[in-house]
């Protein structure tokens, strides 16, 4: 990297068949879903991209498949929604909470209680054992992969340092598990700050959370002084979960990992800045493991591996950035507030200065918004009839 000085390397699991590292997670349980005789699957999914796994590997088994998605998923990630459906899935709204990933999981555990025959193929490692051990196994294959790729290109099979985001978790444990013993390498993790880490708007776990109970698993959350769950928030729906899975939680009470943060701003500029440089497009998950390399202190010949776990939300920045790019004409809406204004309508939240922008709202831009996105240099006025 001549910017940083290190030797970074990106570990692409965004190519494989789907898009995404889930698909090394549902072809083994599915396997495992036919050695026990089950024929109907449900899963939940947040970005989108382990519903479309799920539904690709039910489609391959001739399994019938059911997909729990947060309401406001389904519209901020419509492409996926689409694919899901032409692989033959049924799609369920979550209603309840925040309309995301942590209500999809309440749904679909609830429908799995209740209908013992099914199948739950997970897609995090979250959830009751053997979930979480189960699915950090299947993934282990990312780590299993690096090894004799940068054997192929630095000689040696170890990092000196390996990034990733973390949701749940599902991408880092897999980019972690064949290191995790080895001290030599340094793991750093990366949470979703949102608007920032005390905004009241944030995803970032280690740094708000305390030791609780979720979805069956003992871990690390977000939660109030009554045990109650906080709702999170990311621009990213693939990071849009209260908890970290219990491997995460171990490696960050341990201290075997560094737990980092980015926020929405950061993640954007970072997905930027490696479009720019390098041509390729990053998921808004991966965008926040970019994020943090401004941050650290990379040595000459350091090797760093940043996993590039999924492309599905590549969709969701390419939205983004035409809401933020074109123009509206104001007459098609009811309402016009100035960007001086908070407005807590919508599905998102992105920082613009002193101002916060749904980007579910229509934005009208005053003059060609520069690089890099979100920058201070430019005005915009918010569309919107249903604002408050």
């Amino acid at each position: 990297s001549e910017k940083y000085g290190a030797y970074i390397y990106l570990k692409r699991e965004d190519l494989n068949h789907t898009g995404a590292h889930k698909i090394n997670n549902t072809i083994g349980q599915v396997l495992i879903a036919k050695k026990l005789g089950k024929t109907k699957i449900i899963a939940e999914t947040g970005a989108g991209q382990h519903g479309v796994a799920t539904a690709t590997v039910c489609a391959l088994m001739g399994l019938d498949c059911t997909v729990f998605m947060g309401e406001k998923d389904i519209v901020r990630q419509a492409p996926n929604v689409a694919r899901m459906k032409m692989l033959g899935a049924t799609i369920v709204p979550a209603t309840s909470g925040s309309k995301t990933l942590k209500d999809a999981t309440n749904e679909a555990i609830r429908y799995w209680i209740q209908h013992p025959e099914t199948f739950y193929m997970i897609g995090s490692v979250v959830g009751p054992h053997p979930h979480p051990d189960m699915v950090a196994r299947l993934q282990a294959v990312i780590s299993e992969e690096i090894q004799w790729q940068l054997k192929e290109k630095t000689g040696k099979t170890t990092p000196d340092t390996i990034i990733a985001c973390v949701g749940g978790g599902s991408n880092a444990a897999g980019a972690f598990y064949h290191f995790m013993d080895d001290e030599n390498v340094e793991l750093i993790a990366v949470e979703a700050a949102g608007l920032g880490v005390h905004s009241g708007e944030s995803a970032a776990t280690s740094q708000l959370g305390e030791v609780g109970i979720i979805h069956g698993s003992k871990t690390i959350l977000m939660q109030d002084e009554y045990g109650q769950i906080k709702e999170p928030y990311s621009i990213s729906a693939g990071l849009d979960y209260p908890g970290v899975g219990p491997l995460h939680a171990f490696l960050y009470e341990s201290k075997r990992a560094t737990f980092m943060n980015a926020t929405d701003k950061e993640a954007l500029d970072a997905a930027y800045e490696l479009t720019k440089l390098e041509g390729i497009i990053p998921a808004l998950e991966t965008a926040h493991a970019l994020a943090v390399l401004p941050k650290l202190t990379l040595k000459k010949n350091q090797v760093v591996v940043v996993l590039s776990a999924m492309a599905g939300e590549t969709n969701r920045l390419i939205n983004l950035v035409e809401s933020l790019t074109n123009d509206c004409r104001t007459s098609e809406y009811d309402t016009v507030i100035s960007s001086g204004e908070q407005v807590t309508s919508g599905l998102l939240a992105i920082a613009l200065k002193n101002s916060i922008v749904s980007s579910s709202l229509a934005i009208s831009v005053s003059s060609e918004v520069p690089y890099p996105l979100l920058a201070d240099n430019f005005t915009i006025t918010i569309l919107d009839s249903g604002a408050t």
